[in-house]
């Protein structure tokens, strides 16, 4: 196994470019599934289908999971081309759960645009998505490979069973953390852990460097997730492009709201029980929310955990042997947790 080295830890200084400099590696791939995403988003008989599913995805999403896809591929030295079939289904489930995220959570904004579900209805915006899982299931088939197809199924329906449990348990304190990574270990870090494996798959990469993969994936998305909880009370609406405090208001039970509510006075539990539980909120308890989670550092600890994590992440990829993508890999944790600063 090759050695770690201070050359495979993330580089602070250079996580804003990090994702330019993963994305320039992959850059004809990168192409070749932009350009297989929008001949597979075509549709004969019915227009509105292109229409919508454009709206989402070319709107300003960066493509972090399916270029994860085409990165663990090229790690693992693969020259076929089954990964672009691969990175451009990671992006069809994406954008299929966005659609429907938005229609259950009756969202009004995403990356800063009017959602689907307000521009063409709901009805719309969740057959698109259903579409877009049946084109996802088309390009998986057309690999030929039993595994990546297994892989990706299961994660569609881990990702459906993290969104059912959050919508049931969201108000739901009592659940603590294990609940909370359970639903984010679902709704999240599966795509991820299955974006990265499979390109590990395709190339015919060992058991190992398979599992180490997913690893990483799952790690990465678990503190991609950690931080944009922690950002939903930080201020960062343009780069989240949603409105601060929709979680709160939503009633969602985040690590930073868990941390806070264990860790409080009787008022404290019973005001957290109030806003989250009951979902009884008034003016001005934002407000008392954010002075709370001040109180007990519960963001600036949601932060920390993520970086945890991302650490966690960098240490799956030690089996690999120090390359140029090895390190860009590693420098795309930093720019995830950095989006917390």
């Amino acid at each position: 196994m090759p050695r770690s080295d201070k050359s495979a830890r993330a580089n602070p200084d250079s996580t804003e470019d990090a994702f330019v400099r993963l994305s320039a590696l992959v850059r004809p791939e990168l192409e070749a599934v932009n350009r297989t995403i929008r001949k597979r988003m075509e549709s004969e008989h019915a227009p509105r289908i292109p229409e919508l599913s454009a709206h989402l995805i070319e709107a300003g999403g960066k493509r972090l999971r399916p270029v994860l896809t085409l990165a663990a591929a090229k790690l693992c030295g693969y020259e076929g081309d089954h990964q672009i079939r691969l990175a451009a289904a990671v992006e069809f489930i994406h954008t299929a759960t966005l659609l429907h995220d938005d229609v259950v959570d009756e969202s009004a904004k995403r990356r800063g645009r009017p959602t689907a579900n307000i521009l063409f209805g709901n009805q719309q915006s969740v057959l698109v998505g259903d579409y877009l899982f049946a084109r996802s299931f088309q390009l998986m088939v057309e690999t030929g490979s039993i595994r990546v197809l297994d892989i990706l199924a299961g994660a569609s329906a881990v990702i459906a069973e993290g969104e059912v449990l959050q919508l049931t348990a969201q108000h739901d304190l009592a659940g603590g953390e294990a609940r909370y990574f359970q639903v984010i270990r679902g709704k999240t870090a599966a795509l991820f852990a299955a974006a990265a494996e499979v390109g590990g798959v395709v190339a015919a990469a060992t058991e190992a460097e398979i599992s180490a993969l997913r690893n990483y994936g799952d790690a990465l998305g678990i503190a991609f997730q950690l931080v944009d909880d922690r950002l939903d009370y930080g201020g960062a609406a343009a780069a989240m492009g949603k409105n601060v405090g929709d979680d709160f208001r939503d009633g969602k039970a985040t690590l930073p709201v868990l941390i806070a509510h264990q860790e409080g006075g009787p008022e404290e539990r019973d005001f957290w029980s109030r806003v989250i539980e009951d979902h009884d909120q008034s003016d001005g308890d934002l407000e008392e929310a954010h002075r709370l989670l001040g109180a007990h550092r519960a963001l600036d600890r949601t932060t920390e955990r993520a970086a945890e994590w991302g650490e966690r992440a960098i240490a799956a990829l030690d089996i690999f042997a120090d390359s140029e993508m090895k390190r860009a890999l590693t420098d795309i944790v930093g720019f995830v947790t950095a989006r917390a600063r």
